[in-house]
């Protein structure tokens, strides 16, 4: 499975270089298409077979440990990773618009705090998701 989680990051690595080769090179928009479907389907290829459990098949079959560890793992990493970026976007755009409010009233500050706090609870919820999976691992 590691070897095919490696591929993966490979491929998407792979994905943004050539993106911005193809803008930096001014490519035509067919060709630039293409290349981005084939590193697409290369990518979702990858992430099947990463996810298809053969390896965590073999390892049950060995005596060599749960199958179902690593998905519960997975699920709470994407947990944390989805809800860590959308409390960045969400403070991004709450703390320019409380600091721009700041400063025509600077009275504002409390209530801009809690605004700016209630977008961070974001990333609140997805660790106590991710706790709940790995509790359950």
């Amino acid at each position: 499975m590691i070897f095919w989680l490696t591929t993966l990051a490979v491929v998407a690595t792979a994905a943004l270089v050539g993106g911005w080769w193809l803008r930096r090179r001014r490519v035509p928009a067919r060709r630039a298409l293409a290349v981005h479907a084939a590193l697409l389907t290369a990518a979702v290829v990858a992430g099947v077979l990463a996810v298809s459990g053969s390896a965590a098949q073999a390892a049950d079959a060995a005596g060599g440990g749960s199958g179902a560890g690593w998905a519960a793992l997975l699920g709470a990493a994407i947990a944390v990773a989805g809800s860590s970026i959308g409390a960045a976007i969400a403070v991004a755009y709450t703390g320019a618009a409380a600091l721009a409010a700041m400063s025509e009233r600077p009275e504002l500050f409390g209530r801009a705090m809690v605004i700016v706090g209630l977008a961070e609870g974001i990333a609140i919820y997805g660790l106590i998701v991710a706790i709940i999976l790995i509790g359950r691992a």
